[in-house]
């Protein structure tokens, strides 16, 4: 049900996105554009072939951030707390397919974590729609009606991780601005954690010994990611005539701290990425490819993944037959599914990857991180996507869906229904390493 909601409202996008009052110039725009802008912004991707300020009309890109808004959200999640704010009830199957797709660990869970998503995305979207109207009115003289729509549709699209603007150049514009590019990059950190975890610091904050597994990591990979990202980005581009070259130390800070917020999630951008260093490219392409937090709108394989793996190899490099963490044994199950998803992501990246190469010129880097960057529903690019062919701009398509479902739950929808097996095959140790 969860990827087929997710198609259904692509559809939507697209057939809104092809009406002619969509566009600026009001004629209608070709059903691929449609098609892609619609996935990217439902996948809360940001990837664009047509620039968002001056293509889409006023009401192209209300829907373009409808679109981020509701995909963000989870499109079930959203159909199931209007049910329960109207009925005050949740059904048993209900609550099952909100489990699936906010990952809440327990199905007693599930109403406090739809509880904290609403007012708290709704209390962070509209505290930094707030800071950033007033910005941009006394900052940039901008008139209260076009400061406010700025404001608004920002601090929506990084709360969701959508990565869009309404400036042709992003966010280059803001690049030595602190009070623009922190109340953003706040955002993002906050929804990148999962709200699961946010469900859990706001009722257990006290109490940091009785957080969950799953919150301890989120917690430990966010923050490792984010000074590993900071220093890594700082150090590479602090000389780049292309990028830093010209800020002074606290911009280049600044800028480099931005980039690794939104480099893992968001994909807004303050230079342009395309003059960024081959280290610096390969280094978001790790950052995009882990991704933020669980259940949240974060995407990439996930901190929690990541760091499992860690965990997993670890223990069998000291030999333990358990694998353990904060002293506490990880369960078989957690262990395949990480497994399962770190291969699907990488074969689906690296399939993907060697199907565009061979559809365009463009060099390995460059293509490795537009893949990436769709499959992990990041939408930093280094300005490839407007000229990649048609059957290129749909793979990408088909990478922001899977990237935004989830490799597991699209497999899991594809797949024939399971069933008991009565029996077990005799065991046999083959040769590993």
């Amino acid at each position: 049900m969860v990827p087929l909601a997710f198609l259904a409202v692509i559809l939507l996008g697209t057939a809104l996105l092809s009406l002619p009052w969509a566009t600026a110039t009001g004629d209608p725009a070709p059903l691929l554009t449609a098609l892609f802008t619609a996935t990217s912004a439902t996948c809360v991707t940001g990837l664009i072939t047509v620039d968002t300020a001056t293509y889409w009309s006023l009401f192209g890109q209300v829907v373009i951030l409808g679109l981020f808004q509701v995909g963000g959200f989870g499109i079930m999640t959203g159909a199931t707390l209007l049910g329960l704010l109207i009925s005050r009830r949740m059904k048993l199957g209900r609550r099952l397919i909100v489990q699936a797709e906010t990952k809440s660990l327990q199905l007693v869970d599930v109403k406090g974590v739809l509880m904290t998503i609403l007012w708290v995305t709704l209390t962070f979207e509209l505290a930094v729609a707030v800071i950033l109207t007033f910005r941009f009115r006394f900052g940039y003289g901008e008139p209260w009606g076009v400061a406010a729509w700025h404001g608004v549709f920002h601090s929506v699209s990084a709360f969701n991780n959508a990565g869009f603007s309404t400036f042709t150049d992003n966010l280059m514009g803001f690049a030595l601005d602190p009070l623009v590019l922190f109340p953003l990059c706040a955002a993002v950190i906050v929804s990148g954690l999962g709200f699961p975890v946010i469900n859990e610091l706001l009722t257990e904050w006290r109490t940091p010994e009785r957080w969950s597994i799953h919150a301890k990591l989120t917690l430990l990979g966010t923050g490792g990611l984010l000074v590993l990202g900071f220093l890594g980005v700082a150090v590479a581009e602090w000389n780049n005539v292309g990028t830093f070259s010209n800020m002074s130390a606290p911009a280049k800070m600044l800028n480099a701290f931005t980039h690794s917020v939104v480099s893992r999630t968001a994909g807004f951008n303050t230079v342009d990425v395309g003059q960024m260093r081959p280290e610096t490219l390969f280094l978001t392409d790790g950052l995009m490819l882990i991704g933020g937090g669980s259940a949240g709108t974060a995407g990439g394989i996930k901190v929690t993944t990541f760091l499992l793996l860690g965990v997993i190899v670890w223990a069998e490099v000291r030999g333990r037959s358990d694998v353990t963490a904060f002293r506490r044994r990880i369960c078989p199950d957690a262990q395949r599914q990480a497994l399962a998803v770190v291969l699907l992501a990488v074969g689906l990246v690296g399939v993907s990857t060697l199907a565009i190469l061979s559809l365009t010129m463009h060099p390995l880097e460059k293509v490795l991180f537009e893949v990436v960057s769709a499959f992990a529903t990041v939408g930093m690019s280094t300005g490839i996507t407007a000229s990649l062919p048609p059957t290129a701009q749909l793979i990408l398509i088909g990478l922001m869906f899977v990237g935004r479902v989830g490799t597991i739950t699209v497999a899991a929808a594809m797949a024939l229904r399971a069933r008991h097996v009565p029996y077990r095959y005799p065991q046999e140790r083959p040769i590993v390493g």
